[in-house]
């Protein structure tokens, strides 16, 4: 089963983890955490601007980043036996090991599968952005961004499930 991932840090030279969202294949389950404890004079103004305005809108979505390690692994426990995280940055894969304190449980594959080849796809980004018009669903939201990388994926299977690109 895939679970796809996105998170959002304070730039691209420092990578401090501000926030993960991850969904699962079949949208049963889904986890959005944010840290409370990152610098946020660490962030560039594209984070200032895009992602911090989207922050604290759920308190049970607050935690620090010890408390980030826990919950994760907690959250994948409950997963089935093999799951794959699928993201469109080995960044996004790289922070939740780090947030994990350097271990992924056994039950997640080691290697991510890569969306960025199907991005570029117009069926993808297509669904990526219909799923975005919605008002509760922002840009740059890690949770939202992780369920916008479902909606493109699934919309890309049933793509090529029918044999038409």
């Amino acid at each position: 089963m895939l679970i796809f991932l996105d998170t959002e840090y304070t730039d691209e030279y420092r990578r401090e983890l501000v926030s993960v969202g991850m969904v699962t294949e079949d949208g049963q389950r889904s986890i959005y955490l944010e840290r409370t404890d990152f610098s946020r004079t660490s962030c560039n103004h594209f984070v200032v601007a895009n992602v911090l305005p989207h922050l604290g809108e759920d308190a049970a979505a607050l935690c620090t980043l010890p408390e980030f390690g826990h919950l994760l692994h907690a959250w994948f426990r409950v997963l089935p036996r093999r799951v794959q995280l699928a993201s469109d940055s080995a960044i996004d894969r790289d922070l939740l090991l780090m947030a994990m304190g350097g271990t992924l449980p056994a039950n997640v594959n080691r290697v991510l599968y890569d969306l960025r080849p199907l991005i570029d796809t117009t069926v993808y980004d297509t669904a990526v952005a219909r799923y975005h018009e919605h008002p509760a669903h922002p840009w740059h939201h890690a949770l939202h961004d992780a369920l916008a990388h479902r909606a493109g994926w699934l919309a890309w299977m049933d793509r090529n499930s029918t044999g038409t690109t």
